[in-house]
């Protein structure tokens, strides 16, 4: 496996990103992830059919994991149903159940890669050093093909809300193909 130094910070000290960045027009690999009833999904089978916009975020117990994974659950009422949002973190399902619950987070997909991460390691998000993913979002089209891709360069850094949402709908109205 292959890591990386120089890219991002964890308190201050440089730390190991495993895997390389995917680029657009890559063939988005299914992976497997935990729900909050700790059961082990194949989440873009799970999802198959849909959009998937994808966020990867540290912990849902900071501030800006907690504003950004509101933000995309507010977001996500307007959406249409053959968009599917998922936030996937470290934390443990039981830890997320009771996040969502006390956030009122019901509308976005939220899963646990804190197993084996699998998502981590296929999408270039763990973080060796601390075990945690770093903050990213990808958009995975029908055909499960990556078609939008950010990493932050800051784990304090939050997506482009809009930027995602709109290409998001752009993909379904057949403007971003």
């Amino acid at each position: 496996m292959i890591e990386r130094k120089g890219i991002i910070e964890f308190k201050g000290k440089d730390v190991s990103v495993v895997g390389l960045d995917l680029r657009e027009g890559n063939v988005a690999e299914d992976f497997i992830a935990t729900d909050q009833n700790w059961n082990d999904i194949s989440v873009l089978e799970f999802t198959k059919g849909n959009v998937r916009i994808i966020a990867s975020v540290p912990s849902l117990d900071t501030s800006v994991c907690d504003r950004e994974t509101r933000q995309f659950n507010q977001e996500a009422s307007a959406l249409s149903s053959e968009i599917s949002i998922i936030v996937i973190s470290m934390d443990l399902p039981f830890a997320q159940n009771r996040w969502c619950g006390a956030a009122g987070v019901d509308r976005v997909l939220v899963f646990s890669d804190h197993k084996s991460a699998d998502f981590g390691i296929k999408y270039s998000v763990l973080l060796k050093e601390p075990r945690l993913l770093r903050r990213a979002v990808f958009i995975v089209d029908r055909e499960n093909i990556i078609r939008y891709v950010a990493y932050m360069p800051t784990l304090k850094d939050e997506p482009n809300y809009g930027e995602v949402l709109a290409f998001a709908r752009g993909i379904l109205s057949g403007s971003n193909n």
